[in-house]
């Protein structure tokens, strides 16, 4: 079901659950099935929450756009779950748990037989909490796999609610044509410092025969940027690529591929290679907008301290 609001669920008829071996506690009265783990033990969890919180419990956040499957920046792993209620439910008191109160009951849809907070709304919530850098990810997502449209995201980010202003900020860095949150991070890189990049370009020889298509082609020169992930390091995969590299240089295209750690410890590096490019300098002054924003968010160190603190997780 995929309307503005869902019905109540239909409380399920408990089972005692008490302390044993076919039992794991996650919450006080809130147990999962032992023997499960990753994603069917958190999903598991999200059920039992559902059971002993009030009917019009509605998950939010970061908790919403993990069901949906959207790429997320790399959350810590004692991530609370993220809920809503309306401001005349009953006090929600869990550690486990982090909860918003509303003036008006909060929207929802129905995805697995949870309440779940339409995408834009999640957004919102996530606005709240998150760097532009984060929501930038989470946003490229969205709109690649269509969970939502433009629209939706600017009916919220324009509604003065709390987390508009960021979420409006995030929105004009947003690109619904990256393909993974890596390739988001390195676009924002390039953009945030002046450089102008254009995605998933269509490449062709002189002959107009397709090439491939690139992840990020630096304007106004023949040189791509492109994030090389896991499956670049396959061996069927590894011989298209260094075949296809074979095609670009031999049409005068120059190709720089990055992983992950690269993007984030190395950004001076790509900065460089495009600055080159372009016949321009590169100093420190234009590198700075980029380190602000990874700086506060989940991938960096000083972004994950700042978001437990806001969260209430302990210290690492």
């Amino acid at each position: 079901m995929d309307t503005a609001t869902a019905p109540r669920r239909q409380r399920r008829q408990r089972q005692p659950r008490r302390r044993g071996p076919r039992w794991e506690r996650i919450g006080n009265g809130v147990y999962v099935p032992s023997g499960l783990d990753g994603d069917a033990r958190w999903r598991a969890g999200l059920a039992a929450w559902a059971e002993v919180l009030p009917d019009s419990t509605v998950f939010t956040g970061l908790t919403a756009m993990r069901l949906r499957g959207l790429w997320l920046p790399p959350p810590p792993d004692d991530l609370p779950t993220f809920v809503a209620v309306h401001e005349s439910s009953r006090r929600i008191r869990r550690p486990e748990l982090r909860v918003s109160r509303h003036p008006q009951p909060p929207a929802a849809v129905l995805l697995d037989d949870l309440r779940v907070a339409p995408v834009a709304e999640a957004a919102l919530a996530c606005a709240r909490d998150l760097g532009v850098l984060d929501l930038v990810v989470l946003l490229d997502s969205a709109l690649h796999l269509k969970k939502c449209t433009l629209a939706d995201l600017e009916d919220v980010a324009t509604s003065g609610r709390p987390g508009s202003r960021r979420l409006s900020d995030a929105l004009r860095w947003c690109d619904g044509r990256a393909e993974s949150a890596w390739e988001s991070l390195l676009r924002i890189l390039h953009t945030a410092c002046g450089v102008e990049v254009e995605p998933q370009v269509d490449l062709r020889d002189a002959h107009g025969v397709f090439i491939g298509r690139a992840d990020l082609l630096v304007t106004g020169t023949r040189t791509l940027q492109e994030y090389d992930g896991a499956q670049h390091r396959e061996r069927g995969q590894y011989r298209r690529d260094r075949g296809r590299d074979a095609a670009l240089a031999k049409s005068g295209y120059v190709r720089h591929g990055w992983v992950a750690s690269q993007v984030i410890h190395d950004s001076w590096l790509i900065l460089r290679t495009a600055t080159d490019a372009l016949g321009r300098d590169l100093s420190v002054d234009d590198i700075r907008p980029w380190w602000g924003l990874l700086e506060a968010s989940l991938f960096s160190k000083p972004g994950t301290a700042s978001m437990r603190a806001t969260w209430r997780l302990p210290d690492l």
